[in-house]
């Protein structure tokens, strides 16, 4: 054993060990999730990767003789450049030391990135293969050891504090863990507060992600390598309002923009654990403590609805009609109406007890 177990009895985890035998099973056979009919538009769907690319996608052509796109053309060659050197050298630069090499040229940060996600797709190659990171901006925390590139060994504590994402997750290694479940929480403050009330060591062993909103590459890319290397059981923890399921599809299906990377970030493993919209008349949280949908929030609900992956997904399906039919949504906060400490001491641990996902 890498640690000394100090949470709840075995027979605690005996749901949460079924549920890990199932996905063994399922990817011994080489399957997903059950997957339905979708449109093909920029990008498919595989029920065992998420969101990819597909060959007859729209293309842009950017010209080095026309007017319109001559700086942006230009700008390609500066970077590609830049990945040139880096690559030969074999070092690493972050996105934000290159946009401050010549911030004057660039203009702005996301100039930036979008040239690199482009050049990362034209060439059909994981951003870590043109030597350029991410600045990290997830945290961790629970039952997890591992080596950095550079040697320093890293031991994450189930304490008051956690531990940044490192910024180059290709090369971590010797990774040990005893842990039962990988927890992904939406917001920084929910996972402060877990830590706070001590539930990485009450519900110990287990592993604790947060990227702090719409998680950062490298968020992304340490579940997926958690997953890989462990395949434990991985819960989402998010608001019942179409922002925190939409933050949860990115962890489990990938996006949009970055889906020629889509084996590289994609869990579609993970469960919805909650706060699930059923929960809030279950658990009756009064109105007053609820939020009205938005019309933007309406129209990101029925963007999320109408996506391929929810055709596979029915209880996720009925739990957005919920919302949807009663125009409300919950913070993962409103569950303090209860009590201070009812989400770490009532709300998971019974949820993970007794398998209370989807």
């Amino acid at each position: 054993m890498a640690f000394a177990p100090m949470g709840p009895e075995a027979s605690f985890f005996a749901v949460l060990d079924q549920h890990k035998a199932s996905l063994l099973a399922t990817l011994k056979r080489g399957g997903g999730e059950p997957v339905g009919g979708g449109t093909r538009l920029a990008s498919r769907f595989e029920d065992s990767v998420g969101l990819q690319m597909v060959s007859h996608c729209t293309t842009r052509k950017i010209k080095s003789d026309s007017p319109k796109s001559v700086k942006n053309f230009a700008l390609i060659l500066k970077i590609l450049s830049m990945i040139y050197k880096l690559v030969q050298s074999n070092t690493y630069a972050t996105k934000r030391d290159i946009y401050y090499t010549d911030s004057q040229l660039f203009g702005n940060q996301t100039v930036v990135d979008n040239i690199i996600n482009d050049i990362s797709c034209m060439l059909k190659v994981p951003r870590m293969s043109l030597h350029i990171l991410s600045t990290s901006k997830g945290l961790i925390a629970g039952n997890l050891r591992y080596m950095e590139e550079d040697g320093t060994s890293v031991h994450c504590t189930c304490g008051s504090t956690a531990v940044a994402v490192p910024s180059n997750i290709q090369g971590i290694r010797n990774l040990i863990t005893d842990a039962k479940f990988l927890l992904i929480v939406e917001k920084d403050a929910t996972f402060q507060r877990l830590l706070d009330d001590n539930f990485c060591n009450r519900m110990s062993p287990c592993i604790m992600v947060t990227g702090k909103g719409v998680p950062d590459l490298n968020t992304r890319l340490l579940v997926k390598k958690l997953w890989d290397t462990f395949h434990i059981p991985v819960f989402a923890l998010v608001d019942a309002d179409p922002h925190g399921i939409e933050i949860m599809c990115i962890y489990k299906y990938g996006s949009m923009a970055m889906s020629f990377e889509a084996h590289n970030l994609t869990v579609p493993a993970i469960r919805w654990l909650g706060l699930l919209p059923s929960d809030i008349k279950r658990l009756n949280i009064p109105r007053d403590t609820l939020i009205p949908l938005t019309k933007r929030d309406q129209m990101k609900l029925d963007s999320v609805l109408k996506r391929p992956y929810v055709t596979c997904q029915p209880f996720w399906r009925k739990e957005m009609e919920i919302m949807a039919d009663s125009k409300m949504k919950a913070e993962i906060q409103a569950l303090t109406f209860l009590s201070s400490d009812y989400l770490s001491r009532v709300y998971l641990p019974n949820k993970l007890k007794f398998g209370g996902w989807i």
